[in-house]
């Protein structure tokens, strides 16, 4: 059984070995994810190139991500690095104070502007969540507040402001340099964090342009502002290539409890606009340090899955962890078991719904004709973007979707998209009458299908076109195919 979910891993000092790298997509990574909040560009660099070098040694499509870090909100430094905050206490944040010298009763801030954001009864949440204060008052250089949920608290930790509102831009100058480096390492995807508005897109679109990058871009969910509109969503959504549900931070914003029903919001909405969407943040978080995930990860991985999102990402897991191979392991075992559910083989994805672009209405009728008629056993489609195959991904379906291209950009982005594998293939030197047959020949060769199997091929009239898919056709494997 092929899998259909995608998996993202965080690269990092634990898969630095040439041999942990190896392990880790031979174990089945689709997507490696550089995290630009941490490590140098020359780091970057050499792990953007370990992956090409690997993934081709072993015959695989393996794309890159490289996310933006974004305006990540920090206190500053404590004199003695970490402090310990009781409940009740009173704690106060200081634009003005010196940015090394924090104590327990005070700490500086790099975002100045967070004083004109927060008002009194505003909840402030430190630490991924671990650390609750509310605001008691303001004034020109300083906020103080109460602390409501204590604990120990150290240097340069997140800040956060629980139900959105801060006004920090998403891309920063750090950011816009980043967006450089991923164009000259080769990123497939680019993913902005802390995105506000579909502008937010549009300009990090242009930036990479600029910078010469056709990469496609991922919008990184985890503002209470999207989570709460869904018209702003859909802009965001539409405006992107893909989205990342960020749960982490999006937890902070939102609490907990809103969490599921948020994540289950912006995956549906991505299908619906024919996105691509990641879900993301501790996953797998105890198998950091422990070979099995626990029971809770096993449902959340698989919950997602069951979702239909198009992939599923570990962060610390293999970036840091004790176990990245394991843990990639984990997944798609994980992957796989939620795959053979009924209901995702079953799909009622946009049934009513009208359309104005016909290779929309050729993906989405491949995909009905493959879900309903008996024997078809793979779905093959002649791209040059990609874009045919991701919105056959859109459907739910157990069959899976083969995209052929002679384009590197577009074999590694279609790593991403659920369901879709690539098949190196360049048409534009054979007659038309022998581009069907060659490519069922591929799946032969490849073992998929056999004797008395159908295909479903989708293609244009015109090799080298983009936008061009016109055209859909049922083939038996063994007949005169033309």
């Amino acid at each position: 059984m092929l899998r259909r979910t995608k998996i993202v891993a965080t690269l990092g000092p634990a898969t630095d070995s040439p041999e942990t790298l190896a392990g880790i997509i031979a174990a089945g990574v689709d997507v490696t994810r550089l995290n630009f909040s941490h490590g140098s560009a020359e780091e970057h660099m050499t792990r953007a190139r370990q992956v090409r070098e690997q993934a081709q040694s072993q015959g695989r499509f393996v794309a890159l991500l490289a996310d933006l870090q974004g305006p990540k909100l920090r206190i500053a430094r404590f004199a003695e690095n970490k402090v310990s905050l009781v409940p009740g206490q009173t704690f106060v944040l200081d634009a003005a104070m010196d940015k090394e010298a924090g104590t327990t009763d005070s700490v500086g801030i790099d975002y100045e502007e967070l004083i004109n954001d927060v008002a009194p009864g505003d909840i402030l949440v430190l630490d991924d969540g671990r650390i609750e204060m509310e605001v008691t008052s303001v004034n020109d250089h300083s906020i103080t507040s109460r602390v409501l949920i204590g604990g120990p608290l150290s240097n340069n930790k997140g800040l956060n402001k629980r139900g959105g509102g801060l006004s920090a831009d998403a891309l920063t100058e750090k950011d816009k340099q980043d967006i450089v480096t991923a164009a000259k390492l080769g990123a497939d995807y680019v993913a902005v964090s802390f995105v506000r508005t579909a502008e937010d897109m549009h300009i990090a679109r242009r930036l990479l342009r600029e910078a010469g990058s056709e990469a496609g871009l991922v919008a990184k969910i985890e503002r209470a502002e999207l989570a709460h509109d869904t018209e702003a969503l859909d802009a965001v959504i539409t405006a992107s290539d893909a989205v990342m549900v960020a749960r982490g931070d999006l937890a902070v914003e939102i609490g907990d409890a809103e969490l599921v029903a948020v994540q289950k919001h912006i995956i549906s909405r991505a299908r619906v606009l024919n996105r691509a969407v990641i879900t993301a943040t501790q996953m797998m978080e105890s198998m950091i340090t422990s070979p099995m995930p626990t029971r809770a990860e096993v449902s959340d991985v698989a919950n997602a899955v069951m979702d239909y999102t198009d992939a599923v990402m570990l962060s610390a897991e293999t970036a840091v962890g004790d176990y990245p191979k394991e843990a990639v392991e984990s997944m798609v075992r994980i992957c796989l078991g939620a795959e053979r559910h009924p209901s995702m083989h079953q799909s009622k994805h946009r049934i009513h719904e009208a359309m104005v672009r016909v290779d929309e209405a050729i993906a989405l009728s491949a995909m009905y004709a493959a879900n309903h008629l008996e024997g078809v056993a793979a779905i093959a489609c002649l791209t040059e973007t990609g874009s045919t195959p991701r919105l056959m991904s859109r459907i739910k379906s157990s069959l899976p979707i083969f995209a052929y291209s002679c384009h590197h950009a577009t074999q590694h982005k279609v790593a991403l998209f659920r369901g879709v594998q690539t098949v190196p293939f360049d048409s534009s030197e054979l007659a038309a009458d022998q581009v069907n047959a060659l490519a069922v020949e591929k799946l032969q060769a490849l073992g998929i299908v056999k004797d008395g199997d159908l295909v479903i091929l989708t293609k244009g009239d015109y090799a080298n076109a983009q936008g061009g898919t016109n055209s859909m056709k049922v083939v038996r494997v063994g007949s005169d195919i033309r």
